[in-house]
């Protein structure tokens, strides 16, 4: 998969690409889909949410520009994978999930697959974590109808936000660099996700 999937299409940063090596896949989703976890296309896991493809994982992964020492924040736990990829290249990683069963089992798979440095909240992610911010990074795994002004004020100075904007299922995935009081916004292609929900989602994306 890293090779074929990954490298191939463009993946460069060796950490990432590692990291995905590393992470088993096949925990994140449910036993009879472990024969096609790494696949290259996304996985239901229930509560109307998906396990993003490996590719796009990566490609955020890289697009967040981590380092050993980042402290990130992920929007939409979901089952954990994302998280654990963040984990396996970044210091400390905050994912915040809004169902509760999911939460709850993605903290199990974190916690049983050593990750310490992974912390699990339930809640909602629109909101981001003010009392962990300022974040190196955040990575938003899920379509907002606009960049969320409450994310990018928890952004460290340079920090880099990774959101998808736009209508549901066919939104443009845009790095947002914050520069003291300021924003720098670099469109890295499109993208389609699930829509974010939550207070300061800014609604629901149309379509």
């Amino acid at each position: 998969m890293v090779e074929r999937d990954l490298a191939a299409r463009g993946v460069t940063d060796r950490r990432v690409l590692d990291a995905m090596a590393t992470v088993p896949r096949e925990r994140f989703v449910e036993d009879h889909l472990a024969s096609v976890a790494y696949e290259d296309h996304p996985l239901r896991i229930g509560k109307g949410q998906t396990i993003s493809q490996p590719y796009m994982v990566a490609v955020m992964a890289e697009a967040a520009q981590l380092t050993p020492s980042s402290r990130v924040l992920e929007i939409g736990t979901g089952s954990g994978y994302g998280a654990a990829v963040l984990g396996e290249i970044a210091g400390d990683v905050w994912t915040i999930e809004r169902h509760e069963r999911l939460a709850a089992e993605a903290r199990e798979r974190l916690d049983a697959l050593g990750y310490d440095n992974v912390h699990v909240i339930e809640g909602d992610g629109t909101l981001g974590l003010a009392d962990q911010a300022p974040f190196d990074a955040i990575v938003v795994t899920a379509g907002a109808v606009e960049v969320p002004s409450t994310l990018v004020d928890q952004l460290a100075d340079g920090g880099r936000m990774i959101v998808p904007v736009g209508r549901s299922g066919h939104q443009t995935l845009l790095r947002v660099r914050r520069t003291g009081d300021d924003t720098v916004v670099e469109d890295l292609g499109a993208v389609a996700f699930v829509p974010l929900i939550g207070e300061g989602a800014g609604g629901v994306p149309p379509g």
